[in-house]
């Protein structure tokens, strides 16, 4: 049989060109980016009003709102709704990146990282000018895609509300920007290291606060608290990492932030969710209270999850057989289940996508990533047939 490249989903709140389809709707059900079918797509992230996908080659494109420059080229339009290649980054191979408030993050298979888009708390990591004019602003925005933390051999980047956590080939953390919400504290445009964090495998950022697994499983977290978003039992911001509660014991292998929620995923499926219970995206079914510290979601239990993704209001959990779960907020039917209810009971997302043309025999997606913005989500999947089929 040929090989069928993976479809890229969307579905959610259109209104910025987020979903890649062509308009501007809203969409209730999943929906397939068809100017993706050529390529192969390896990973997406969906942002607050953007999105990109990473193709296998390296190739990068962006979706979405372009008033700051934040789909990495001057803004024509406040609006893209078709992908289109970062060109100024056509030449690196970029191997993951991130979507911050309005600026984004990449990295390369040479440890490269690079940042574009809205700069004024210094997200974007570019210095003033040193030489004879210290009075220059740093450039509120920066819309050509342009190398940031040039001293750093970097493994993974994230980004939150206007600040930028970038995790070293050494294990090691370092972060710019403004990492709380504006006028707290004074940005910061050269990178610091995040002190007390080593042999770091794994970070995620939040609107305002930071999660980072280590290699002992233990995990930590910083930055703004006003939910328990931190899981420390408490509601005390911190500018420094504390762990986490409530998870010892447990195998730790994915972590996620959204807006003011995090989770955490064990090594057995099981989900674990803290922080602001509003419309139910712990998943918690009716208890949309928020939680201090981590919780197992029950609802969840026995679907054996791989990959968890937090969005502004909403999340989304992958099984590994494929299946998708939303729970959360409803609106502009961001759940994907053409409802737009609001729930903290997990419900399955349907893919009712057409079969591939050149396949035969009967089959369904499986979905392969999920990756949740403020008020869409986007998905990766690819075409499985039955078992029955396979065996002939």
């Amino acid at each position: 049989m040929a090989d069928i490249n993976p479809i890229i989903l969307a579905w959610g709140s259109g209104e910025d060109g987020q979903l890649g389809i062509g308009d501007n709707e809203d969409k209730e059900w999943v929906c397939s980016i068809k100017s993706f079918e050529s390529q192969k797509v390896s990973s997406v992230v969906a942002g607050s009003r953007n999105s990109l996908a990473i193709c296998e080659d390296g190739k990068l494109f962006t979706w979405g709102w372009n008033q700051r420059g934040t789909l990495g080229h001057p803004p024509e339009t406040k609006t893209e709704n078709i992908p289109s290649q970062v060109k100024a980054l056509a030449n690196v191979k970029i191997v993951q990146a991130a979507i911050g408030g309005w600026h984004c993050l990449a990295v390369d298979d040479q440890g490269r990282a690079y940042a574009w888009g809205g700069n004024e708390y210094g997200q974007c990591g570019e210095e003033p000018e040193r030489k004879d004019d210290i009075t220059r602003a740093v450039r509120r925005d920066i819309v050509i895609p342009q190398r940031c933390a040039p001293k750093l051999s970097v493994r993974q980047v994230a980004a939150g509300g206007t600040h930028s956590v970038v995790l070293t080939h050494e294990g090691h953390v370092w972060t710019w920007g403004q990492p709380w919400p504006p006028g707290d504290i004074k940005q910061i445009s050269t990178p610091v290291r995040v002190q007390g964090l080593e042999k770091v495998k794994l970070i995620a950022v939040g609107a305002f606060h930071n999660l980072a697994l280590i290699e002992d499983g233990i995990l930590w977290a910083w930055g703004n608290n006003e939910y328990g978003q931190l899981g420390t039992g408490d509601t005390q911001p911190r500018s420094q990492p504390i762990p986490v509660q409530g998870l010892s014991g447990l195998t730790l292998v994915d972590i996620a932030a959204g807006g003011w929620h995090s989770t955490a995923l064990t090594d057995e499926g099981e989900v674990y969710g803290w922080g602001r219970g509003e419309h139910g995206r712990l998943g918690f079914g009716d208890d949309k209270s928020s939680k201090m510290v981590p919780q197992r979601v029950q609802l969840l239990v026995g679907e054996d999850i791989v990959q968890v993704s937090c969005g502004g209001t909403h999340s989304v959990a992958l099984s590994r057989d494929g299946r998708i779960f939303s729970f959360g907020r409803g609106d502009h039917g961001r759940l994907g289940y053409g409802r737009k209810v609001t729930t903290g009971h997990p419900m399955d997302v349907p893919i009712n996508i057409p079969q591939p043309i050149s396949n035969v025999g009967t089959g369904h997606w499986c979905a392969k990533l999920v990756a949740c913005g403020g008020r869409h989500t986007l998905a990766i999947a690819t075409w499985q047939n039955d078992e029955s089929e396979q065996s002939q």
